[in-house]
């Protein structure tokens, strides 16, 4: 099934279950979608901008190019989903369940992913800029030329893969999180 250029802003659809089906250019700006499932779904452009999708269920989902800020993920699970060039800024994935997730060429700048839980996921030049990710879990997520400035409870990054180029380009992030004070280079 098909479904283009729909406007379904501020529509109900909760508990809505959608299988085998592209989505483009559908506008579902403040949508209530909780507890909503998707399935081998492929979204192309559109709107999910302060859609509430608590609780929502995203299996074998492909989006692109999505304006997804503000979105309500909280408790959603996310399982085998690519993310390339959506803006998730201001994101809530409180608690949310990511895995095999992979974010390329993504703004999740102040996103909260506080309590979430992400397993084999992939983060590829995605800007993450002040993050909150308190209580979060990332052990075995590979991040690769993401900007991490600002991130908040930056410890919880322990665990994760990054390049050494990368490492060196977030240095003063993760010196923070392990308690490391930089000082100034001293003048010969």
């Amino acid at each position: 099934m098909r479904l283009a250029g729909l406007d379904l802003a501020d529509q109900a659809a909760h508990g809505a279950d959608l299988i085998e089906a592209a989505l483009d250019d559908v506008d579902l700006t403040g949508a209530k979608l909780g507890s909503a499932s998707l399935r081998d779904v492929v979204v192309a452009g559109g709107s999910w901008a302060n859609a509430d999708a608590e609780g929502a269920r995203l299996r074998r989902v492909v989006l692109r190019e999505v304006r997804m800020t503000g979105v309500g993920l909280a408790t959603a699970e996310l399982e085998d989903v690519a993310v390339t060039g959506c803006r998730l800024d201001l994101a809530n994935l409180r608690y949310a369940r990511l895995a095999r997730v992979r974010f390329e060429s993504c703004t999740m700048a102040e996103a909260d992913l506080q309590d979430a839980v992400l397993r084999s996921v992939e983060l590829v030049d995605c800007d993450l800029t002040g993050a909150r990710l308190a209580s979060a879990t990332l052990a075995g997520c590979t991040l690769r030329r993401c900007r991490l400035d600002g991130i908040v409870n930056p410890e919880r990054l322990a665990g994760v893969r990054m390049s050494l180029s990368d490492a060196l380009a977030s240095v003063e992030t993760l010196a923070a999180a392990a308690g490391i004070e930089l000082l100034p280079d001293a003048a010969d």
